[in-house]
């Protein structure tokens, strides 16, 4: 899931689009994010939490604060606050889709199974979604293909845990 974690960071601008705000303000999550692209962390980040401190409900500003976490190699920081956005704002598939990556990532493959259904069921349209899906059930295949294996392993299942392993490891 790592081409998919990169993924969901480039694609934040179009999710942070869809996120409806809590309230208008002079300097958007888009505007910050721009600025963070473009070198200038550090201001981001300040701009980040200052807008944050004004509009503490504003759901693309909270979104973009865990992809930073992310991005940084914050995971726990990031993973703590996509779990209260699917909280707080549970008809909002992108922090799911968000926190199945982290799980993934770390292992988690039951859980964040379970988070891209949820994103999907939320919106079944949810391209991304379904790719971190996809990922994900691969990855469970592999598990199950390499328990399933031992000394009486036929050639069969030997090849669908090559082909297992090489589709996961396309990422």
């Amino acid at each position: 899931m790592g081409r998919c974690a990169l993924l969901a960071g480039l694609l934040v601008g179009l999710l942070l689009a869809g996120l409806p705000a809590a309230a208008a303000g002079p300097l958007t999550a888009a505007d910050i994010e721009r600025q963070y692209r473009s070198g200038e962390t550090r201001l981001a980040v300040q701009q980040l939490d200052q807008a944050l401190a004004q509009r503490p409900d504003d759901a693309p500003l909270r979104f973009l604060q865990a992809v930073l976490a992310s991005e940084s190699g914050q995971t726990a920081q990031a993973a703590r606050l996509l779990e209260r956005m699917t909280e707080e704002f549970p008809e909002l598939p992108e922090p799911y889709n968000n926190l199945a990556v982290l799980q993934a990532a770390g292992g988690q493959l039951d859980r964040a199974r379970s988070l891209l259904e949820t994103a999907l069921r939320l919106d079944p349209a949810y391209r991304t979604a379904h790719e971190n899906l996809g990922d994900v059930f691969v990855r469970l295949a592999q598990r199950a293909y390499e328990s399933a294996t031992g000394p009486r392993s036929g050639p069969l299942l030997q090849t669908k845990l090559r082909l297992a392993r090489d589709l996961a490891a396309l990422r």
